[in-house]
């Protein structure tokens, strides 16, 4: 859940305490005082303290807890979503899709964590080292340091938290500086529930991100390629590993022989949602010919439909600021003015607030901003194809490779597409529900990220150092190949070593 701005801002001083403003009204959303990036040392060393009995409480002691902290959550479900409206300015639907998605993802870990963190056994690749025995132990990293990006201030933290303090570690957590308060919110839920000092919060911008990786054992960060990269080059100094999240510009894909209205439903939903400011939005769709028309004409219809604001009764609400109503607008003027056409939108909203009108572009190509660079904002591109292969072609022609999505009602000839695509994860028939697939990790190829986040067994595994165990059964040819053997006892030894393992190789060749 990507967002294009993040931790960068050197303009605006970050000492003391500010004030949080409503990108929807400029209303005051609450106070934040600002962490000094000396103090990380000291945070960092109390969290190192407590993570050791973290660990000792084991994966059954840690879902307790945890289990405790998705209760809260759903108990203050409505609290939390009226904060994120008054700092993002969301509307009511957007914001009501962030605790459900914490809640399952925890919920999920809470069942798999002790199976998936346990010790596991091995078995050897060879008859004469079954003497041994081999065990894989998940140990956790003492602290895991999360930069978080503000267009999703619960998800894009917790999602990535929860995993890191099932698996034993403790969380040092930097939300953005535009969206601080839920943060701190969710920090009080976790001491409510009694959750132990092992999460702790670091407030600020660049200087305090710094601070948190220089303090880390391993960083989770999710933001723009530029910044990703910027984040991987700190962290290098000390080795420290990450995962990266960082941008996309996914596309979607309409067959001839799709369902066109649910094809259309599902763009300008995939498109829209939370003023189109999620790493996995439909940025960019290419339509088969002979539908083409079609969908347009369904897409257009639905966009104008959507009523724009933030809180109850509204499709999507505001932008975070005027900088990125500004990229919007950069993108849809450099369209227009390389042939594009708008059918819909295609300019500011004309009240206060960080707003964009939705926006429908047809016309497009990749000589344009609006299919090339991340957009972030609430736009939809449209591009005729004359065969499935240059849909491909052209959904392949990205420096990104987040998400992507096919439709058609031949599944199976959609998953084969689905193949052929440079992305991390691929949609059937659906946009964005990769998000909800606790039991798969979500990751991007490309220049859409480093490794994975959440899901499945390896949401938890990459928090951990793996240690092996190596034990004997018994003291039967203990030593066997040790200098104190006569060489023509360690030459037997080789040659019998060789012709057990070109036993299968030998019968594969064949």
């Amino acid at each position: 859940m990507t967002a294009t701005s993040d931790t960068t801002s050197t303009s605006a001083t970050f000492t003391g305490t500010a004030t949080i403003r409503n990108p929807a009204t400029g209303g005051v959303a609450g106070e934040v005082r600002w962490t000094d990036p000396a103090d990380v040392t000291r945070i960092a060393a109390g969290l190192r303290s407590a993570q050791r009995e973290w660990e000792a409480r084991g994966a059954k002691g840690r879902a307790k807890v945890l289990a405790r902290y998705a209760v809260w959550l759903g108990e203050h479900r409505d609290d939390i979503e009226r904060l994120l409206i008054a700092e993002t300015g969301k509307s009511a639907s957007d914001a009501a899709q962030e605790v459900p998605l914490i809640i399952m993802i925890t919920s999920y870990y809470v069942r798999t964590m002790a199976k998936a963190l346990a010790p596991e056994p091995r078995r050897a690749a060879l008859p004469f080292l079954s003497i041994k025995k081999i065990t894989v132990h998940y140990r956790p990293r003492a602290v895991v340091g999360i930069i978080a990006p503000w267009n999703y201030p619960v998800a894009n933290a917790l999602m990535d938290a929860i995993g890191a303090l099932a698996a034993g570690c403790a969380v040092l957590l930097k939300p953005s500086e535009r969206t601080p308060l839920t943060a701190e919110l969710l920090l009080r839920g976790w001491l409510d529930s009694g959750g132990p000092d092992v999460l702790a919060l670091a407030q600020g911008a660049r200087e305090v991100s710094e601070a948190v990786i220089d303090n880390s054992d391993y960083i989770q960060f999710t933001g723009s390629s530029a910044t990703g990269a910027k984040v991987m080059e700190r962290a290098a100094r000390r080795l420290t590993p990450v995962s990266l999240e960082l941008g996309g510009k996914d596309p979607m894909i309409v067959l001839e022989d799709a369902d066109i209205e649910l094809a259309a439903h599902a763009a300008v939903w995939g498109a829209m949602f939370n003023a189109g400011q999620t790493c996995v939005s439909v940025e960019r769709v290419y339509v088969l010919e002979q539908v083409y028309d079609q969908f347009v004409a369904a897409v257009v219809r639905d966009v104008q439909n959507l009523k724009m604001g933030a809180g109850e009764g509204h499709a999507f609400g505001a932008m975070i600021d005027d900088s990125q109503v500004e990229v919007t607008a950069r993108h849809v003027e450099d369209a227009l003015a390389k042939g594009a056409r708008v059918l819909t939108g295609g300019k500011r909203g004309s009240g206060p607030g960080s707003f964009y009108e939705p926006t429908v572009l047809v016309d497009v190509d990749h000589s344009m901003a609006c299919m090339t660079e991340e957009t972030f904002g609430p736009t939809l591109p449209i591009m005729k194809v004359s065969s499935v292969q240059e849909a491909v072609r052209l959904a392949n022609d990205s420096p990104y490779g987040l998400s992507a999505a096919v439709f058609s009602r031949d599944v199976e000839r959609a998953q084969d597409i689905a193949l052929q695509l440079d992305c991390g994860g691929v949609n059937v028939n659906d946009v964005i529900s990769n998000l909800m697939c606790t039991t798969a990790p979500m990751g991007g190829w490309k220049s859409s990220g480093i490794g994975a986040r959440f899901g499945g067994p390896e949401g938890l595994r990459k928090y951990c150092r793996i240690e092996t165990v190596v034990s004997p059964r018994t003291s039967v040819g203990a030593g066997g190949n040790y200098y104190h053997n006569s060489p023509r006892a360690l030459k037997r030894m080789n040659t019998l070593m060789t012709k057990l393992a070109l036993i299968r190789p030998r019968r594969m060749a064949k």
